[in-house]
């Protein structure tokens, strides 16, 4: 089972910056399907306000979605991604539709284990 915590203002769309998200959608998926479904919708604490980040925000929303393996944003800044990186969360910005970027990142995890030699 893989969990994905995807940036969304309407969860139809991979449409919020890391920083100014209030909400991210956790979606459950095998890693061999490009199929989904919506295990919760997670509120969260915007990290970024005016240009300003709080450390312990920062840490607090990394946190909060350290039970997932990816997150999908359309932007996202280098001290956030290595907060989410250090923690084991795999970041990718890939903003559109859900559907889409999913499937996106399921075929990239196919041919990162062929790569690999999983």
């Amino acid at each position: 089972m893989v969990r994905i915590a995807v940036a969304s203002t309407d969860g139809k769309l991979v449409n919020q910056h890391f920083g100014r998200a209030d909400r991210f959608y956790i979606l459950e998926t095998e890693e061999d399907t490009a199929e989904f479904k919506l295990a919760e919708e997670r509120n969260t604490v915007p990290v970024c306000v005016n240009g300003d980040h709080e450390e312990n925000q920062m840490e607090q929303a990394a946190s909060n979605l350290s039970d997932c393996q990816y997150v999908l944003v359309s932007r996202i800044g280098m001290r956030a991604r290595n907060e989410l990186e250090a923690r084991g969360l795999k970041v990718y910005e890939m903003p559109g539709i859900i559907e889409e970027s999913v499937d996106k990142l399921i075929r990239y995890i196919k041919v990162q284990k062929l790569l690999d030699g999983i």
